[in-house]
């Protein structure tokens, strides 16, 4: 993980604030250490090597009989239960869409939690990090999303989401931000000082 420490997360909120000097948006920023913690992966997999242990043992007749057959199951299953359970290996062993698929419906969780969706002019934008899962979002309410396309975004969330799987997460943040703030700067423009959420990074636990 590389979540960041209190200095980095001041840089982050003064460029909230900065971007927001220019504009009516209100920008959240949101980082997860990891959008589910997948217990079960390592059950499920060790359980499906488990069952297929007798069918591989076949192909050596006489090697082990029923009691030590379902004593070498229980061992696997066990062992391969608890080497699942390393972090980096639980991680490789969860589908890439359903990692993103996870990390998706928590960014939609935090732009409700976040109250993102009660901003005056429905201005609301939240930028969402999950890093176990390399995934970033940006999410817009309908004040933003009628004024700018969803490829501006994408490229934005493209060059934050390389730079997360270089470990470069503070710095994804802050060049997000700014690149966020320009085209929000163009799009939805200032027209009245205000600022109706904290200029925050928001680290989950």
């Amino acid at each position: 993980m590389t979540l960041l420490d209190e200095s980095a997360q001041k840089r982050v909120a003064t460029a909230i604030a900065e971007a927001e000097l220019h504009t009516d948006a209100e920008l959240v920023t949101v980082l997860a250490p990891q959008s589910d913690d997948y217990t079960y992966i390592p059950l499920l997999w060790a359980g499906l090597a488990a069952l297929l242990l007798p069918g591989l043992i076949n192909y050596y007749p006489g090697w082990l009989n029923a009691h030590q057959l379902l004593l070498a199951q229980w061992a696997t299953f066990i062992v391969l239960g608890l080497l699942f359970r390393i972090p980096a290996l639980t991680t490789a062993l969860v589908p890439r869409r359903v990692r993103h698929w996870r990390a998706a419906n928590m960014a939609r969780r935090q732009f409700l939690e976040r109250k993102l969706h009660h901003t005056q002019g429905a201005t609301g934008i939240l930028i969402f990090v999950s890093e176990a899962e390399r995934y970033v979002e940006i999410l817009v309410d309908e004040g933003i999303s009628s004024r700018v396309g969803d490829d501006t975004w994408h490229a934005i969330v493209e060059a934050f989401t390389a730079r997360v799987k270089r470990g470069e997460t503070m710095e994804g943040f802050v060049g997000c931000i700014q690149a966020c703030g320009e085209v929000l700067r163009e799009h939805v423009p200032l027209t009245h000082p205000r600022n109706e959420l904290p200029d925050r990074l928001v680290v989950l636990g």
